[in-house]
């Protein structure tokens, strides 16, 4: 039986730290927010639309990206959609559409104006990119 296609890729930057769990069996998983901005042309105006995607990272990546990422630090993210469900303590359905990243690229860091360099070492050599492993299979996740 073929999949159907379920790719997406997201460059922003993350609104707050990233969260390091691990599950019960002890595999790493890191989660994290992006902010994405979209500029388009409405009338004469530049508009400006901010969406926010919720990252979930696997194993070693997720160790990686719970070490290197803070709030505001840039991102690539390549990965797949994947929909949570579940039923609330009132008895609703309840859902959330996530996207479960494959490969990310940190985006190099620019220091401030009192670092002399001007730069760090991460933006002198571009960016960094790291690839999952594969996730673990049917494991419930907290």
């Amino acid at each position: 039986m073929l999949s159907n296609l379920n790719s997406i890729i997201i460059e922003g930057n993350l609104v707050r730290d990233p969260l390091l769990k691990a599950t019960p069996n002890g595999h790493p998983v890191c989660s994290f927010a992006v902010a994405s901005n979209r500029f388009y042309k409405q009338n004469e105006d530049t508009e400006k639309e901010v969406s926010f995607f919720d990252i979930e990272t696997w194993s070693k990546l997720a160790q990686t990206c719970g070490d290197v990422l803070k709030k505001g630090r840039g991102v690539r993210v390549v990965g797949r959609l994947k929909q949570d469900r579940w039923t609330d303590n009132g008895g609703k359905n309840q859902s959330r559409i996530k996207i479960v990243a494959e490969h990310v690229e940190f985006k190099p860091v620019f220091r401030k104006e009192t670092d002399p360099q001007g730069i760090s070492e991460a933006a002198e050599n571009g960016m960094e990119t790291y690839a999952e492993e594969r996730e673990p299979e049917a494991e419930a996740v907290f």
